[in-house]
């Protein structure tokens, strides 16, 4: 079996599929026809529902490559339409925790910046101009330690690479994130953001859904919760590969 018992599905129904990215983990097949989160999705219903044939799984938001966290994936197209829409309304809820170099001075702040993106990545724009996004977000540092802080950070807007150039705008990189300004890139690519926590209405009943991902195994901050070790997620997927979990590529 492909799948590993340190993979957490933390929620499924017939419209609704919410589940851990590992970083490192693309989301969606690339030109190299790497392994990546979609797939993986498609093949787990196939398996637990014994489905024939083509599986639907949408995606509704995405995470960077290297970032780690909870994700939610429609099971159907209406699901798909409905979520979506909740995206484009800001009613979803999603918070983060990063790792940054330094201390903010503010603990607690709203940044608001213009961006824009360039090439792969984005850069800070000047003035509003053609293609220029407004960018906002909340952050709140829950600890600092010698020459690192751990921020919760709270999307407004949900634009391409956003909470890594802001806190970078900032003067606080996330570790590991060279891109952005960090000292230093750490192994396999990583870099100290999770997408902590999501909170949406679920597409077909009035019921408001939270999900939060644990601290996975590695992340560099002293954690307080009291999980089991044996439990928690892994990092990244070169960890899971470490830990016997062979991934399938080229399967639909």
């Amino acid at each position: 079996m492909f799948f590993h018992n340190r993979w957490p599905i933390f929620y499924e129904d017939n419209h609704l599929l919410v589940l851990y990215k590992p970083a490192g983990l693309i989301m969606q097949r690339d030109h190299k026809n790497k392994a990546n989160l979609l797939d993986l999705a498609r093949l787990w219903i196939k398996e637990r529902k014994g489905k024939p044939g083509n599986v639907f799984i949408g995606m509704v938001h995405r995470l960077d490559a290297p970032v780690a966290g909870v994700v939610v994936l429609a099971r159907t197209s209406k699901a798909a339409a409905r979520l979506s829409d909740q995206f484009r309304r800001g009613s979803i809820e999603k918070q983060y925790l990063a790792v940054v170099q330094g201390r903010p001075v503010a603990a607690a702040h709203r940044l608001e910046n213009l961006m824009v993106r360039s090439g792969r990545f984005s850069r800070i724009a000047p003035r509003p101009a053609p293609g220029v996004q407004k960018a906002a977000l909340c952050y709140r540092v829950l600890q600092s330690r010698e020459d690192k802080s751990l921020l919760a950070v709270t999307l407004e807007t949900g634009r391409r690479h956003q909470i890594r150039l802001q806190l970078s705008h900032l003067g606080c990189p996330i570790l590991g994130d060279v891109h952005y300004g960090a000292a230093s890139a750490m192994a396999h690519g990583r870099i100290a953001l999770l997408a902590r926590s999501i909170a949406f209405d679920h597409p077909t009943r009035r019921t408001r859904l939270r999900f939060e991902s644990p601290l996975p195994l590695g992340w560099p901050w002293p954690s307080e919760e009291k999980e089991e070790i044996g439990t928690l997620p892994l990092w990244t997927i070169e960890e899971y590969a470490q830990a016997g979990w062979v991934l399938p590529v080229g399967e639909r």
